[in-house]
């Protein structure tokens, strides 16, 4: 598989409509908000979550595409049988560790693109990942709403003569969050992160929210993908001055965004500096 010979940033664009994208546990699960500016916030373990779904579901039984961090797994057992294998049981005692990192890496998809803490009872360890996501922002501050739903059904015996339950659902009408990401190509090279497993990456984030669906997350929707890729792997300008070339913003008659097509989405190519160029995948 082609190795990674170019560094890479990203921007990434979605939204929700009525529903809640991520709930803040540490604030009864309502939407999480910037508390000073009350822009939405949805966390990079979110999306991540999101992106090892996907790829779990699309690469089902395939080698070298197992997901280590899943739900009810037990790391330690992961661990354990990384260092049962043939490869790292051949290897010297003083390069079994490295030998058990490279074998979790070309197991695991989510660890040579994220990276993991291999912290078990016997073995220690990091691989550090190529890929890295920020926290997604809304553009402009959201209004978490939270409504009053029935349910004609009781859970308790004791409950059964009451005409109905009540519950709390809280929802944003509307939010466009933008995140950002980075895709570094000499740690690519080191977990084994090559261009099949960058597609799929490129994949996953199109497509996620199709295969994410609930009722508590309403209508959420991947509207643009803007890719800066550099022609060497260190890079040939700042990422923070490639993504002030995209500006995000409502348009001048709208006061309440309810869509996306209350916004537009410009990217100035003709400021783009030497040595990167551009792609919209969405």
């Amino acid at each position: 598989m082609a190795q990674l010979e170019n560094r890479i940033d990203f921007i990434y664009i979605f939204d929700v409509q009525d529903g809640n994208p991520n709930g803040d546990p540490d604030a009864a699960n309502l939407p999480r908000v910037d508390a000073e500016t009350g822009n939405g916030l949805v966390t990079d373990v979110c999306l991540k979550r999101k992106i090892r779904n996907y790829v779990d579901v699309a690469k089902k039984g395939q080698p070298n595409y197992d997901i280590f961090i899943q739900e009810a797994a037990v790391l330690d057992n992961r661990v354990e049988d990384i260092y049962k294998t043939d490869a790292v049981k051949r290897a010297d005692k003083a390069n079994q560790k490295d030998a058990a990192k490279q074998a979790l890496c070309d197991r695991y998809y989510d660890i040579r693109a994220f990276g993991a803490v291999i912290a078990t009872k016997d073995k220690q360890g990091q691989v550090r990942g190529p890929i890295q996501l920020t926290f997604g922002r809304s553009v402009d501050p959201v209004v978490s709403i939270n409504h009053a739903i029935t349910r004609m059904a009781v859970t308790k015996e004791s409950d059964k003569d009451k005409e109905r339950t009540m519950g709390r659902k809280a929802t944003v009408p509307y939010g466009l969050y933008v995140a950002h990401g980075f895709v570094n190509a000499n740690l690519a090279n080191q977990t084994g992160f090559n261009q099949d497993d960058l597609q799929l990456l490129w994949d996953a984030l199109t497509n996620m929210f199709d295969n994410d669906r609930s009722a508590a997350r309403g209508m959420m929707a991947a509207r643009k993908l803007i890719v800066f890729e550099h022609s060497s792997k260190l890079g040939n300008a700042p990422a923070h001055k490639l993504f002030d070339l995209v500006e995000v913003h409502k348009k001048p008659e709208v006061d309440s965004p309810r869509s996306f097509a209350d916004y537009e989405v410009t990217v100035n190519k003709s400021a783009l500096p030497k040595g990167v160029t551009v792609k919209e995948i969405i």
